[in-house]
């Protein structure tokens, strides 16, 4: 073997790895998932058809995500020796107003991203240790950079701006969304087995515990719900998702919270934990007789449904629904609850094969709808193999 494409996903505490062939449309021979970095750390190596390879306890000699992606390199050098990489492809978070694609990593990019820091402070100094740590690890190797923001930077003025001063919209207060990878791949599938879905107007929803949807009108980004942040939008697993700001205000005011403690409050201890008191997981919740995780699941279904409305609005039509994300994937309760209100827009469900977990899941109405597995490492592997070709 040589040629080869790797894929990094780093996040708070976890490393999610691909070896790719460095091919136009890249074949993926090998996934690895390192989680629990910095206590009791374990990694979980497969070949590409998810058949298990290895899985190991790192336990403290995975403190940090060096250690970690040292740990999967040894793995991947056991079970395919002759691999040799060449490209190295990073998820990013947070590409602020300039990176609207992929691009190569050097000193500069990489000042320019951590600078970007303050805006996505709980994902992007994660994404940026595990670009250190591959540079370290692969000197020689192209580095490339696919920001979930760059879906979503050819956004019309009035889906990218708050109502604030315009001077903080020209310092960077804009919508920038996210899930970008996620709904790159899914555009691509669109166009390559539903074009008629793809040449109209769909709605995207990622849902999984980050979760929000992004409104597509012929493959490219209008509208999403996610904002300046990661929090704005769908309520996630542990994220408010959309909020007064009044409430922040309150909670300073009346509360006497600090900004430390309302950012861990908004993002780890609300969204459908919060409400639940029970879980972030929603297999728990629909597992559960308690009836506040079944409210929880109803406050999550109901923002989805309203916000599929807001992106019909922006969207000007509504050709097409697309579920994708763990949640979307693998929850037909979740799909039923979403779709079932929603006959008056066109939208009308097959229970049996939704149930079944089928890829088209519409009863033939005017709305298509479909739920499509997601794959943003292959979206990050072609990136980095267009650049390896690039030179």
């Amino acid at each position: 073997m040589s040629g080869h494409v790797l894929t990094l996903n780093a996040g708070s505490s976890s490393l999610k790895l691909g070896l790719f062939t460095a091919e136009a449309e890249p074949g993926c021979l090998a996934e690895g998932h390192a989680e629990r970095i910095g206590k009791d750390a374990r990694i979980r190596l497969a070949d590409g058809d998810g058949r298990e390879l290895a899985a190991r306890e790192l336990g403290e000699a995975g403190a940090t995500h060096a250690d970690a992606l040292d740990a999967a390199l040894a793995m991947l050098e056991e079970h395919l020796p002759e691999a040799r990489v060449e490209a190295v492809g990073h998820r990013v978070v947070h590409g602020g107003q300039d990176f609207d694609r992929p691009v190569r990593l050097d000193d500069r990019v990489l000042g320019a991203l951590e600078a970007l820091e303050p805006f996505a402070p709980l994902h992007q100094p994660h994404n940026l240790a595990g670009v250190r740590a591959a540079r370290a690890a692969f000197p020689q190797a192209i580095q490339v950079a696919c920001f979930d923001t760059a879906f979503h930077r050819h956004h019309p003025f009035v889906n990218d701006v708050f109502g604030l001063p315009r001077a903080f919209y020209e310092r960077g207060v804009r919508r920038y969304g996210f899930h970008g990878l996620s709904y790159d791949y899914i555009a691509g599938e669109l166009a390559r087995a539903h074009p008629e879905l793809h040449a109209g107007r769909v709605a995207v929803a990622h849902l999984g515990n980050g979760a929000s949807i992004c409104g597509i009108v012929q493959g490219r980004s209008v509208a999403s719900t996610m904002g300046f942040t990661a929090l704005d939008g769908l309520p996630m697993g542990t994220r408010v998702g959309q909020l007064d700001p009044g409430v922040v205000l309150h909670l300073i005011e009346q509360e006497g919270m600090s900004a430390a403690e309302i950012s861990e409050m908004l993002y780890k201890r609300s969204g459908l934990l919060g409400l639940s008191g029970i879980s972030n997981d929603m297999r728990t919740l629909e597992a559960s007789e308690d009836p506040r995780a079944a409210e929880a699941i109803a406050y999550f279904t109901f923002r989805i449904r309203r916000e599929i409305g807001a992106m019909a609005a922006a969207m000007a039509g509504l050709d097409g629904i697309v579920f994708t994300g763990g949640i979307g994937e693998n929850s037909a309760r979740v799909r039923r609850e979403v779709c079932a209100p929603l006959e008056w827009l066109g939208v009308t469900l097959d229970e049996a094969a939704n149930e079944a977990g089928a890829r088209r899941i519409d009863a033939g109405g005017r709305v298509g709808v479909l739920a499509i597995p997601t794959d943003e490492e292959r979206v990050i592997a072609r990136a980095a193999a267009a650049a390896l070709g690039a030179g």
